[in-house]
């Protein structure tokens, strides 16, 4: 188990760290995607496409049907019912888009590891399966615009006062974070001010935080969220503050893979995505899915 040094140091010095640290993360940050909010109190959901951009609709006429692969293995994202059908938010999303460009598809599972191949055999006009937006992933595919980003967030037990953890709010303070993960690497250059407690693994680290054992944890929002829905978290926990998005630490995103160098394909699935934010179906489907969303 690894824990980050912490040095007791006069409270000017403290505060020196803590005003560095805060402009050094403040710079750091990309900009927040902008947020649609339903109802007061709702989920805030994440729109990555300008809701005012007068979209020009790509030429379709030759497209008669679309053929989307996707992994059933990652749920809520994809996965197989009892009754053999896929869903999922990924399974959702292709059926919208294909109700936006009135064609028809085929959705079909494929395991992840065979995506790839699948596209540069024209086995499959796209991947609509998490695939993560990476220099390794741009090697193999195409991608449209991310249609979801996985944010770290900071979780606190139901009731504990903490609005806006920053660097500076969070000087001397014990931070929970799994070990060896980018969420570590980002608190140790960015919350040095703070005591860092690093855990063995996720489970670890949210029972740690159910335990009362730490005041507050960090760590990826897409699976904090997954665990604040579920019934092992029992309403113990909740998301304290704004995500951070810094692409060094959490990556690009997730698009929707298209085979290399076909511009036509990638352009036609930008614009659904764009129509569906626009006219709220994405809205829909992330909230159908995340009640508590990782934003």
């Amino acid at each position: 188990m690894r824990r980050a040094r912490w040095h007791r140091t006069t409270f000017k010095r403290t505060l020196l760290q803590a005003v560095a640290a805060s402009l050094a993360w403040i710079a750091c940050l990309m900009p927040l995607p902008t947020f649609a909010q339903a109802q007061s109190g709702a989920t805030n959901v994440p729109l990555f496409w300008d809701p005012q951009r007068r979209l020009e609709r790509p030429d379709t006429t030759a497209l008669r049907s679309l053929r989307i692969i996707t992994d059933d293995e990652y749920p809520p994202f994809g996965f197989t019912t009892t009754e053999g059908l896929l869903a999922g938010f990924n399974v959702d999303l292709a059926r919208a888009i294909c109700d936006e460009l009135k064609v028809s598809c085929t959705i079909q599972a494929r395991r992840f590891d065979t995506i790839f191949d699948a596209l540069d055999k024209n086995e499959a006009d796209a991947a609509i399966a998490s695939v993560a937006i990476t220099p390794s992933t741009l090697a193999r595919a195409d991608f449209t615009q991310p249609y979801y980003r996985t944010p770290a967030r900071f979780v606190t037990r139901s009731g504990t006062a903490l609005d806006d953890p920053r660097p500076e709010t969070m000087a001397g303070k014990v931070i929970g974070v799994q070990a060896r993960t980018a969420h570590e690497a980002y608190l140790q250059k960015f919350f040095g001010v703070a005591e860092i407690k690093s855990y063995d693994s996720a489970l670890a680290l949210r029972s740690a935080l159910k335990r009362d054992e730490v005041p507050v944890i960090f760590g990826d929002g897409v699976s904090l969220a997954l665990w604040l829905n579920g019934s092992d978290a029992a309403g113990c926990c909740a998301f304290r503050g704004g995500p951070f998005l810094e692409s060094s630490y959490f990556g690009e995103g997730v698009g929707i893979a298209v085979k290399r160098d076909n511009a036509p394909m990638r352009r036609i699935f930008d614009f659904a995505l764009a129509r569906l934010a626009q006219r709220g179906v994405y809205a829909e489907l992330y909230l159908k899915y995340f009640p508590i969303g990782f934003f």
